[in-house]
C-alpha cells in the first residue's frame, strides 16, 4: 500500500532495531557541493554535514539499532562513486553504520528492486526514486510484506557477497 512518506529523521528516530540501505546508482546528486569540491570546483566544509549525520545515524545506533549500507557498484568506478568511497570513513563509518561494496558484475544473479531503498527494521521500505542524472527525486513508502521480503532479501543477497568497505579497493 502506498504511504505518506515521513522524513528519514522520523523514519530512523522510530526505528528499534534495524535499518538497512541498498545504493544501486553510479551516480547521485550531480549539484552537491561536496561532490562539487571533490571535483575539484569550489572548497565545501562537509562539517555540519557530517555532525548532523553523526548525531541521527549516531543516536540510532547508540539505541541499540544496527545500521548497515550496501553499495551495488560498476567496475571500473565513476567519479561520484570515488567521492563516495573517499568520504564513507568520516561520514557513514564514523557514524556508526557498516558498509560494505559489491561490484555489479558480482550482482547479475540476484533478484534486487528496481530502486534505491531503505528498510526499518524489516517492516517498511521506502524507496528513493531518482533521476536519470542522479538528482533527487520523489520518496515512497511501502509496507507490503511480498515488497518488503524482496527488499529484505536483495540486501542480505548483497550483503553477504560485499567487502567490507576498509578491505574495499577502488578499481
Amino acid at each position: 500500500m502506498h504511504r505518506p512518506v515521513p522524513t528519514f529523521d522520523e523514519l530512523i528516530a522510530a526505528t528499534t532495531e534495524s535499518a538497512v540501505h541498498l545504493e544501486m546508482r553510479d551516480a547521485y546528486v550531480p549539484s552537491d557541493p561536496s561532490y562539487l569540491a571533490f571535483l575539484g570546483g569550489p572548497p565545501f566544509d562537509r562539517t555540519r554535514r557530517e555532525a548532523a549525520w553523526h548525531v541521527v545515524i549516531g543516536g540510532a545506533v547508540a539505541r541499540g539499532v544496527t545500521v548497515r549500507r550496501a553499495r551495488i557498484v560498476s567496475e571500473p568506478v565513476t567519479p561520484y562513486i570515488r567521492f563516495e568511497h573517499s568520504v564513507t570513513e568520516s561520514m557513514n563509518l564514523a557514524a556508526g553504520e557498516q558498509v560494505r561494496w559489491l561490484p555489479r558484475n558480482q550482482a547479475s544473479d540476484l533478484c534486487l528492486p528496481g530502486n534505491d531503498c531503505w528498510v526499518f527494521d524489516g517492516r517498511l521500505v521506502r524507496f528513493n526514486h531518482f533521476a536519470g542524472d542522479g538528482s533527487s527525486g520523489a520518496k515512497e513508502m511501502r509496507d507490503e510484506p511480498t515488497v518488503v521480503q524482496l527488499c529484505v532479501r536483495a540486501f542480505e543477497a548483497v550483503w553477504e557477497r560485499a567487502v567490507d568497505h576498509r578491505e574495499y579497493k577502488l578499481v
